[in-house]
């Protein structure tokens, strides 16, 4: 009887084994993107570190910040995977150089697989650009603490970047990226009615990112080479473009096109991955 029941618990404790092992895989990970700026390659730092542009102006920056929302990672079968796309809260971060910390953005709960691309939005999407506290209080007071100012002054959008510096000396660099929107604030003659400023940045990764028992890092540079010397426009720095009350929509979207593509021939702008640690 004794042998018996011993034959008869076998199959239960392989299949105890069996389950045990599955388990072992996790259905989800997180995924973490680390961002970094540089100017050619090289870590920026600010207030420091000169840069020449493509026109031989000598330029530093002083601040840099701007937002990365609606990210969405791409299996390599091609099924998409969106990361809280309509909730800024949990889906949007605001890098800012002056605070380290902000540079990386944990993706919880990623479906197990193998990635190869990650697309992500430079700005806000048009339909979230609004200063709505109620549906969106965290991400509204981070953008909008003192220490950070992503909120327009006259408008009801956020800023998408705001960089500050100087150019060729004293000559300030001052340019604040966003949508405008109709029935905008200010001199009607100097805005015009729409512009989007959002841009999709998409990037293939050179190794696949495996999600499962690895949670892997995605190394994403951000070369500020390409504001003023990027693959759609060079830009000189003169008293008409360098401050952001200047701005219309025609002389943003040169810096804009840069940074963030011109969502024709360019989809990276500035981004470009560095590395995928598995």
């Amino acid at each position: 009887m004794k042998n018996f029941k011993k034959y008869l618990l076998l199959p239960v404790v392989a299949l105890a084994l069996v389950s045990c092992n599955d388990d072992d895989v996790p259905v989800a990970n997180h995924v973490t993107l680390e961002f970094e700026n540089t100017f050619k390659g090289t870590p920026i730092v600010l207030n420091e570190t000169e840069n020449t542009s493509a026109v031989g102006q000598v330029h530093k920056f002083s601040e840099l910040k701007y937002v990365i929302s609606n990210v969405r990672l791409i299996q390599a079968d091609g099924t998409e995977i969106p990361y809280n796309t309509n909730n800024l809260d949990a889906g949007a971060i605001v890098v800012d150089q002056s605070k380290p910390e902000t540079a990386t953005f944990v993706l919880n709960d990623i479906p197990t697989a193998e990635y190869s691309q990650i697309i992500f939005g430079l700005g806000v999407r048009s339909d979230l650009n609004t200063l709505d506290e109620v549906s969106n209080p965290n991400f509204y007071a981070t953008a909008g603490a003192n220490d950070t100012a992503m909120h327009w002054e006259w408008g009801t959008g956020y800023r998408f970047t705001k960089i500050e510096g100087f150019y060729d000396g004293d000559n300030v660099l001052s340019f604040h990226s966003g949508s405008t929107v109709d029935g905008t604030e200010g001199d009607e003659s100097t805005y015009n009615a729409y512009y989007d400023a959002y841009r999709d940045i998409t990037l293939d990764l050179p190794t696949n990112a495996i999600v499962g028992e690895n949670a892997p890092i995605i190394n994403i540079e951000a070369d500020f080479d390409n504001l003023l010397s990027g693959k759609t426009n060079t830009i000189t720095l003169d008293d008409s473009n360098a401050l952001p009350s200047l701005h219309t929509s025609v002389t943003m979207s040169a810096y804009v096109d840069n940074i963030g593509g011109n969502s024709v021939s360019d989809f990276t702008g500035m981004f470009s991955i560095s590395s995928v640690e598995n």
